[in-house]
């Protein structure tokens, strides 16, 4: 994952030393003036330590100065990293201990019915082997539930550790690099496209490393909810083979129903993501010059005298 991001943030630095990021109206005293912005200025102008520092949680905002942000990516973090490596491991090993007894009666009713000879003996054991055994099956499910929530958690995880990474460099790019020139609504609405580039055409390190995040969670999502679903549908064709009783098969069928229906979710979330992303970068680039100060200006006029200009562009 850190290797995509490193790839990703290659492959924009292209746009650092383009004119159009540059900006600027050539005059000294309004390309001085300040902007309203989020990047709040940073004397820690050091690219290398800004990227270094963000391999941490939320270290490459600590670097420049942004501890707000950091805190928040901090805590997130910590959070995910205590529940997918400790919290969920108890709860794995939890469900193993309770299992293991239900286990243990299946193994020994399994052996009483192959030594049994008896008709009658052999029905009752077999009735109480497949109540342990359905128990043990309830177990596994629970298990398997609990992965699928542990690798859906995973890449949540890798998702904000790399939104922390573009985050970190955009507030570098944006200290040094800021435009506040109008952009090509036609080359962000292209670069949009590709999820993410138009975003980082705007300058939007921030947005991109959003999205990304959010496509990476969502996409795990969609795969370990199909996972469960095959799950499941192999266990309801199990008992049906087995003619198990119709309230086990009723549950089955509700968790099937379940996770297709997260499965859904997480797939129409996606394909609204991406389209926000194209309305974003191009909503961006039509106001990438909302705080150029030369909007406002004072400059002579014929009579010998001086007159102000205010213009809001659309």
């Amino acid at each position: 994952m850190v290797g995509l991001a490193l790839v990703l943030l290659l492959s924009v630095f292209a746009f650092a030393g383009s004119p159009l990021q540059k900006g600027g109206t050539g005059i000294e005293s309004i390309d001085t003036l300040s902007v309203n912005e989020w990047d709040i200025p940073t004397e820690h102008n050091s690219l290398p330590a800004t990227m270094l520092f963000s391999v941490l949680p939320g270290g490459g905002q600590y670097y420049t100065g942004h501890y707000v942000r950091g805190g928040f990516i901090t805590a997130i973090e910590l959070a995910l990293v205590y529940d997918v490596f400790f919290n969920k491991s108890y709860q794995y090993d939890r469900v193993l201990e309770q299992a293991k007894p239900f286990q243990d009666s299946v193994s020994r009713y399994t052996s009483l019915i192959m030594e049994c000879s008896s008709r009658d003996s052999i029905s009752i054991y077999q009735s109480r082997r497949l109540d342990y055994l359905n128990r043990v099956r309830a177990f596994n499910d629970k298990k398997m539930e609990q992965e699928d929530l542990r690798k859906a958690e995973m890449a949540w995880l890798y998702g904000v550790q790399l939104y922390g990474m573009f985050d970190a460099f955009g507030i570098w790019y944006n200290n040094n690099h800021r435009s506040v020139e109008e952009r090509s609504l036609v080359k962000a609405l292209l670069w949009g496209l590709i999820p993410g580039f138009g975003q980082m055409y705007n300058g939007e390190f921030g947005k991109a490393g959003l999205l990304y995040m959010s496509f990476i969670g969502a996409s795990v999502s969609v795969w370990t909810s199909q996972n469960m679903v095959n799950y499941y549908l192999d266990r309801k064709h199990l008992l049906e083979a087995e003619k198990s009783n119709s309230a086990e098969l009723d549950r089955i069928n509700e968790r099937v129903t379940y996770y297709r229906k997260n499965r859904n979710l997480y797939i129409w979330a996606s394909a609204l993501l991406y389209l926000y992303s194209l309305g974003d970068a191009v909503v961006d680039a039509l106001l990438g010059d909302f705080d150029n100060p030369i909007h406002m200006a004072v400059s002579p006029n014929l009579d010998g005298g001086a007159q102000a200009f205010f213009t809001f562009d659309f």
